[in-house]
């Protein structure tokens, strides 16, 4: 590549990142100062207007703690269910042989084009039916499984060396000792990157949230932050601050799992 190109791309890329950054940087000045100057926003009126008041009516006038507490046990639970059934299934697909394998696989994949809508309304009888709604249980348990999370850690674990896992078998381990010893201490990369993606879509799930938590109990961050919309009216300070709050841990997660993160992207051939 020519010098000129290289200029050329790196303008690019500079721009598109600016791109992105200034509405993130525009959600930090409008949390951080008070909403009279949301539309007069001038390098003076952020300076005199600095302050922490909206993150005060979060926590005085709103039930902040409990919507981001809501938040995180469905996350997590969700996380941790996608990476533990997703990378069991994975390692069937990838390591053990039976009949139909690949066109069951192949099923499996095709549920990935069936729209989100489409599953909901069965979904939602399903819940409603076992009891589940307005339950924490009813909020993570359609999120702890994904076709996209067994593909990813089946590409994954058949990149991992076989003979690591005949050495295993010589020795008397069963698949079950194989799997939770050998295997998933060697796709810690792989279950970093179903981790942080699985991660950011239950965080951010607003649909499902919305059907089966009409109690302040169970809200989460998304279904507040709508709420925090008026009709004719939004105080765009407050949201902010809000959205600032819900902006975090998505960030702290993917930062901690960045290494990993990348690795397991470049492993699994994943683009």
């Amino acid at each position: 590549m020519t010098r000129n190109k290289k200029i050329i791309v790196y303008i690019l890329l500079a721009l598109g990142a600016f791109i992105m950054i200034v509405p993130f940087g525009w959600m930090l000045i409008v949390a951080f100062t008070k909403p009279d100057i949301t539309y007069q926003m001038t390098l003076e009126n952020i300076i005199s207007s600095l302050s922490l008041n909206n993150f005060r009516t979060l926590f005085s006038e709103y039930n902040m703690p409990r919507y981001v507490l809501n938040s995180v046990i469905v996350s997590v639970i969700s996380t941790a269910g996608q990476i533990l059934l997703c990378a069991m299934s994975g390692f069937v697909f990838a390591r053990i042989d039976f009949k139909h394998k690949e066109k069951i696989f192949i099923l499996y994949l095709a549920t990935m084009m069936i729209p989100v809508q489409a599953t909901v309304i069965p979904q939602y009888i399903l819940i409603n039916k076992m009891g589940l709604i307005n339950t924490y249980v009813g909020l993570f348990l359609p999120g702890i499984f994904n076709a996209f999370g067994t593909f990813l850690m089946r590409q994954y674990f058949m990149g991992i060396p076989k003979a690591l896992e005949e050495a295993a078998c010589l020795d008397g381990a069963g698949y079950v000792r194989i799997f939770f010893q050998i295997m998933l201490p060697l796709a810690k990369t792989g279950i970093a990157v179903l981790a942080v993606t699985s991660f950011m879509g239950a965080w951010n799930d607003f649909l499902w949230p919305l059907l089966v938590a009409s109690d302040e109990a169970h809200t989460t961050l998304p279904l507040f932050l709508s709420q925090l919309q008026g009709r004719w009216y939004v105080d765009w300070s407050v949201l902010m601050g809000a959205t600032l709050i819900s902006v975090l841990p998505i960030l702290a997660v993917y930062l901690f799992a960045q290494k990993y993160f990348i690795e397991g992207v470049q492993n699994t051939g994943i683009k």
